[in-house]
């Protein structure tokens, strides 16, 4: 039997009504889960969990939990889960606290520090940031044990478009940032008149450094908060576990 205080690691049921979002973001969810999109959807992870599949991560929809849509000011755009054992947390980039930090988000912390003058932070975990408006979306939202991208074609990328739809109507000024091509793909979706887009490439270690637009050297969290500030919105606190500004 299973302790019931430690926290799951991985998918456990399909029940999407039982999956938790913040309020306004439930009747978006309620109606492609009720779609024939999102019913197929549901079929077929619930044959692979019932099959055996190891499926990640434990609460798929944490982002739209984490991020009501009223209080998103930055939307950062990934691709699926992480496929290791115990690292995807349902924020895109984002692995559970006590997991080994995966290389791109070591990038982005190296741009952290670079932009911001902030400490490396020890832990992997973005959930501070979720709470404080940075939306950090997949655009696939489930993946199964060392399969990338394996539900790449499940239809989550309806569901992540209709969630991008709803944060470019927002009357508020949102700041997206789009790293890499497969992010970038989605920026004719964003009103660019009411809205900032920065775009960089994936934080990878494959493309971080290399041209057009290096990932390091991007400035995209200070571009970020500035933009929000001339809009008088709060700024993002980018700290991640409490360090301070480096001296």
């Amino acid at each position: 039997m299973s302790n019931p205080g430690v926290a799951p690691t991985r998918l456990t049921h399909a029940r999407w009504a039982e999956w938790t979002v913040a309020d306004d973001w439930r009747t978006l969810t309620n109606r492609f889960f009720s779609s024939d999109e999102g019913g197929l959807l549901l079929d077929r992870l619930e044959n692979r969990l019932q099959a055996g599949a190891v499926v990640y991560p434990p609460e798929p929809l944490r982002a739209l939990q984490l991020t009501p849509l009223a209080d998103t000011r930055v939307v950062i755009l990934g691709q699926d889960p992480y496929h290791g054992h115990g690292q995807a947390e349902g924020l895109a980039f984002s692995v559970a606290p006590g997991v080994r930090v995966p290389p791109s988000l070591r990038n982005i912390y190296k741009e952290l520090q670079r932009d911001l003058g902030l400490a490396i932070p020890s832990s992997g975990s973005l959930s501070a940031w979720a709470s404080q408006g940075a939306l950090l979306l997949n655009t696939c939202l489930t993946v199964e044990d060392g399969l990338p991208g394996c539900h790449a074609r499940w239809g989550w990328s309806a569901l992540t478009s209709q969630v991008l739809a709803a944060c470019n109507a927002s009357d508020q000024g949102t700041v997206f940032m789009l790293w890499g091509a497969h992010a970038q793909a989605l920026r004719g979706q964003i009103d660019e008149t009411r809205h900032l887009v920065l775009t960089a490439n994936h934080p990878s270690p494959l493309s971080a450094l290399r041209p057009p637009v290096p990932f390091i050297g991007c400035g995209h969290f200070s571009l970020a908060n500035r933009w929000l500030a001339t809009r008088g919105h709060e700024e993002v606190n980018w700290l991640v576990d409490g360090h301070k500004t480096v001296a």
